[in-house]
């Protein structure tokens, strides 16, 4: 479901009015249907990580998530594997290096996954304070069969023309075997990632075993969030 001004408004604690200003200097993503603005969920949610914006923890409530619902990002990242002093000297060469360590099936054409990669990255890159969240816009095509977040760590920081003009150390890269898989995945990698003490793990390359237990914690929090909200709603 594509949101609303009101809706958007609502999802960043800001008004109305703030959201038409944004869309007006052309910093929001927005389509324009019939008139009026709608917005995507998942790019939404890209924007506002990469502006440091809070977000609201109804923007995981969508209607008709319960083929969704139980891919957490902590089991996605155990699949797809931690990686640590990953080369690279640019932007290109570090995806290279990153998609040719990703645990994913044979068939897989990780030369075509790899144009994929850098043809989103050349859009705009979801990244800020050293992190990136390289990702595919059509991840059906790839044909896993589980969601897949790989973590890499690179051996020097590279530039990836941050927003705040950091140069970025940590990427992580998501491969889905279905939209909607995927755009739930990386709503919570965006919403985690606002986490100071996860991030703080991230900066200093905390061991595999700090990472995953400082997700697994943040999405057991979101999950009882969203359960206080969905039981006050029925009360």
């Amino acid at each position: 479901m594509q949101l609303t001004v009101r809706d958007v408004a609502g999802l960043l604690k800001v008004t109305e009015k703030t959201i038409y200003r944004w869309l007006k200097n052309g910093s929001l993503p927005a389509y324009r249907v019939n008139s009026q603005y709608r917005f995507s969920r998942a790019e939404l949610l890209e924007w506002a990580t990469a502006h440091q914006i809070n977000v609201s923890v109804d923007v995981f409530r969508e209607p008709s998530e319960t083929e969704v619902s139980s891919h957490a990002l902590s089991e996605a990242l155990s699949l797809g594997g931690i990686y640590y002093r990953v080369e690279g000297q640019n932007k290109e060469s570090a995806l290279r290096n990153v998609v040719s360590l990703m645990r994913l099936p044979p068939e897989v054409d990780r030369e075509f996954l790899l144009q994929v990669l850098l043809a989103r990255e050349a859009m705009a890159s979801t990244i800020g304070d050293g992190i990136a969240i390289p990702h595919v816009r059509n991840p059906i095509v790839l044909h896993v069969t589980e969601p897949i977040v790989c973590l890499s760590f690179l051996e020097k920081p590279i530039d990836f023309s941050a927003l705040d003009g950091k140069p970025v150390s940590c990427l992580f890269t998501l491969v889905s075997p279905t939209v909607k898989a995927h755009l739930h995945l990386l709503s919570r990698l965006a919403y985690i990632l606002r986490d100071k003490s996860l991030r703080g793990i991230l900066q200093n390359q905390g061991s595999r075993e700090e990472i995953l237990s400082g997700i697994a914690r943040i999405e057991s929090g979101l999950k009882q969030d969203s359960s206080e909200v969905k039981t006050g709603e029925d009360r």
